[in-house]
C-alpha cells in the first residue's frame, strides 16, 4: 500500500479511534489483514463506530474488523469480500420434494400388520402414502418455520444466507434429518449473530407447541405393553407439562404411584420402562410436535455453530469455549442411556469446536438481547430430552 493511501486510511481511522500504534501486515498470510491499528475507540457506542468506519472504507473496497486484545481496541483492515454468487435453488427444491415424500412415508397409517417381505411392505407404504400428510404437514411446518426464522433474520441484517436445505432420511421414524441454511457472509457483530441464531428456535417453537397441544387432544391413553418392535417417545419438561395440561396427570404414569426419585431416574435414564402403566398413544400430529421440540433441543446444544452455540458465544464470548469439554462429556454420559448421544458427541468434537467470528467482536449484546439469551438457556433446559427413544422390548 502506497504512502498516500496509508495516510488517507490513518485519517479515516482517527475519526473513531485514538491511535496508539499502526502496523502494516502481509495480506497473503492468514487471516489476510492489511493494517492493524491499536488504541481506544472515541465513542462508547462501538456498533455505531463500526458502521461509520465501514461506510468510510467502502470506497476503498476495505472492511474493518474490530477486536479487543489486552484491554485495547484493535482495528484490522482487510480487502472486502466479494458478494456471493446467486444461489441455484433447484437443489433446494429437489431436496424439499424428496423430504416431503420421505416424511409422508414416515407418517403412513396402516391398519393391520405389514407383510413380512420387503416388496410387499414397499407396496403397502406406497399405496397408503397420502395417509401420512397430517404428520408431514405438521413436522415440515415446524422445520420450515425454524429455518425461515434464520433466513429472514439473515436477510433483515443483510447477511447473505442460502435458502433451507432439507435432508430426506427415508424409512426412519421421522423421515428427515432436519434442514439447514448456510450463512454465506460474516455476521457484523454479536448482536447480529445472536439474532440470526435465536430466530430459528423461537420461530420453530411458536409452531411446535400449538401443534403438540393440538395433537395431544387427538391422542388417546393406553397401557404400556412390551412390544419387540415398539418404542416409547422420551420426555422433556415441556412435553411432560403439555401432557399434564391436556390429560391432567404426569405421563407415563406407573402402575403404582411413585415419588420424586422415581421421576428423576426415569427422566434422565428412561428406566425402568413402566410396563402396565398409562401413557399417551401419540397421534401423528402430536408426534410431529414432539419431534419439533426434540429438534429445537438438538439445535440449542450450547456448542459450536449450532444455534445454542451462537447464543452462548454472543453472550459470553470466548469464555463460552471453556464449557465445550463439559458439554461433550455430558453427551457421552447420556449416551449410556441413548446411544444416539455418542454420535452427537462425535459430531461436536469434529465440527463443534469452531464458533462463528463476527467482524466486530467488541460490540456486546444490549440488555434486551442478554435477557433473551438467558431465557433461551432456560428454554434449552425445558426442551432437552435426555432419552429421546426407549425400546419396549420385554
Amino acid at each position: 500500500m502506497s504512502f498516500p493511501e496509508t495516510e488517507i486510511l490513518n485519517q479515516l481511522i482517527t475519526r473513531i479511534l485514538r491511535i496508539e500504534d499502526v502496523t502494516s501486515l502481509d495480506p497473503h498470510q492468514p487471516p489476510g489483514f492489511l493494517m492493524r491499528y491499536r488504541g481506544q475507540l472515541l465513542d462508547e457506542d462501538s456498533a455505531s463506530a463500526y458502521d461509520l468506519l465501514a461506510d468510510l472504507l467502502a470506497p476503498y473496497n476495505l472492511s474493518p474488523h474490530f477486536r479487543l486484545e489486552d484491554g485495547r481496541h484493535i482495528i484490522y483492515l482487510a480487502p472486502k469480500q466479494p458478494d456471493p454468487k446467486p444461489d441455484n435453488i433447484s437443489t433446494n427444491v429437489i431436496l424439499f420434494v424428496l423430504t416431503v415424500l420421505s416424511v409422508m412415508l414416515a407418517g403412513v397409517q396402516i391398519d393391520g400388520p405389514l407383510p413380512t417381505d420387503v416388496l410387499g411392505q414397499m407396496l403397502i407404504l406406497a399405496k397408503n402414502i397420502f395417509t401420512g400428510w397430517p404428520f408431514a404437514l405438521s413436522l415440515l411446518g415446524i422445520l420450515l418455520s425454524h429455518e425461515l426464522g434464520h433466513y429472514f433474520m439473515s436477510r433483515y441484517h443483510k447477511t447473505p444466507a442460502t435458502l433451507p436445505y432439507f435432508i430426506p432420511f427415508p424409512f426412519s421414524p421421522l423421515g428427515t434429518m432436519g434442514a439447514a441454511i448456510l450463512m454465506r457472509g460474516i455476521p457484523k457483530n454479536k448482536r447480529v449473530l445472536f439474532d440470526i441464531g435465536v430466530a430459528g428456535p423461537i420461530a420453530g417453537l411458536v409452531v411446535a407447541i400449538p401443534v403438540l397441544l393440538y395433537g395431544l387432544t387427538l391422542s388417546t391413553l393406553g397401557t404400556i405393553d412390551p412390544n419387540p418392535n415398539g418404542f416409547l417417545e422420551g420426555n422433556s419438561l415441556i412435553y411432560l407439562l403439555a401432557k399434564l395440561v391436556v390429560f391432567g396427570q404426569l405421563l407415563p404414569a406407573p402402575v403404582e404411584p411413585q415419588g420424586i426419585l422415581y421421576w428423576l431416574q426415569y427422566f434422565f435414564t428412561g428406566r425402568p420402562v413402566p410396563f402396565g402403566g398409562l401413557d399417551v398413544f401419540i397421534h401423528p400430529v402430536a408426534f410431529a410436535g414432539w419431534a419439533g421440540i426434540l429438534v429445537t433441543a438438538l439445535n440449542l446444544i450450547p456448542a459450536g455453530t449450532l444455534d445454542g452455540g451462537h447464543v452462548v458465544y454472543s453472550l459470553f464470548g470466548e469464555k463460552a469455549k471453556k464449557a465445550f469439554p463439559y458439554i461433550v462429556g455430558l453427551l457421552i454420559v447420556l449416551g449410556v442411556f441413548w446411544s444416539g448421544w455418542w454420535l452427537w458427541a462425535a459430531m461436536l468434537f469434529w465440527l463443534g469446536r469452531v464458533n462463528a467470528q463476527p467482524m466486530d467482536q467488541i460490540t456486546e449484546l444490549d440488555p434486551v438481547r442478554r435477557t433473551i439469551a438467558y431465557a433461551m438457556i432456560v428454554v434449552f433446559v425445558l426442551v432437552l430430552t435426555p432419552v429421546p427413544f426407549m425400546l419396549l422390548a420385554p
